[in-house]
């Protein structure tokens, strides 16, 4: 149950990006029973590739705790950490991370592979998968599906100017 109650603040900072244009994946971050960060994905708003929702949570984390070390800290996030993700996770110790959506295509938690696990580094985290996976996907779904459907409404119109254009020449 605490976890779902994690993940649903998760999901309410995915929320936040959604609404902005961003891909909807929020993070969480508890220590001791209180959420010491939150963040969702700015990339697109901030025009930097490293604005992803874990990566801002760590942050303002570790500004928090005064400390680059989040040895007891749970990250709960979205959707399963990407590579560059899962390393900042590994640098900062976060002790264990909850993610709800698995992410075949770039997932480092265990689904593409597991950086969060792997012995050879000098930390490891435990991991808890699918918590709360299926309203974690279907935000993102619903996301694409619309940012697809957008896209196509816009090479329509385009089109149909294209053609405006040539008939009155």
């Amino acid at each position: 149950m605490k976890d779902q109650f994690y993940m649903q603040l998760a999901l309410k900072e995915a929320e936040k990006a959604g609404e902005m244009g961003e891909v909807p994946i929020g993070a969480v971050i508890v220590l001791d029973g209180e959420v010491i960060a939150s963040a969702h994905n700015l990339r697109e708003t901030e025009q930097n590739a490293t604005a992803h929702a874990e990566l801002l949570a760590i942050d303002a984390a570790c500004r928090k705790v005064g400390s680059w070390r989040l040895e007891e800290a749970v990250l709960y996030v979205t959707l399963e950490p990407c590579p560059m993700c899962a390393g900042a996770i590994l640098q900062s110790r976060v002790k264990r991370v909850v993610f709800g959506a698995h992410d075949p295509k770039g997932g480092c938690a265990g689904t593409f592979m597991n950086l969060l696990q792997d012995s050879r580094f000098n930390h490891q985290c435990e991991v808890a998968s699918g918590v709360m996976e299926e309203e974690c996907g279907m935000i993102l779904t619903v996301f694409f599906r619309q940012l697809r459907e957008k896209k196509k409404a816009q090479r329509q119109e385009q089109r149909s100017r294209k053609l405006e254009r040539n008939e009155i020449q």
